[in-house]
């Protein structure tokens, strides 16, 4: 598990309000089936697989769509 945090802007959001993981900059070799992370109910959400935290970048504005 890498534990890491990954700060995330209201840009890099899909959808709902949600990342995905593995993200584009882990190497591939780290690599784990793709699962999508709520970060706007809570302000941020870990990754089950690799433990990554995604939080939401503070002052970041999500709109509704």
């Amino acid at each position: 598990m890498s534990g890491d945090a990954v700060e995330v802007l209201a840009t890099d959001l899909q959808g709902p309000g949600v990342v995905f993981c593995p993200n584009p900059k882990m190497a591939l070799w780290s690599s784990h089936p793709k699962v999508f992370i709520d970060v706007v109910t809570t302000g941020q959400g870990r990754c089950p697989y690799c433990g990554t935290t995604y939080r939401l970048k503070a002052g970041e504005k999500v709109h509704a769509h």
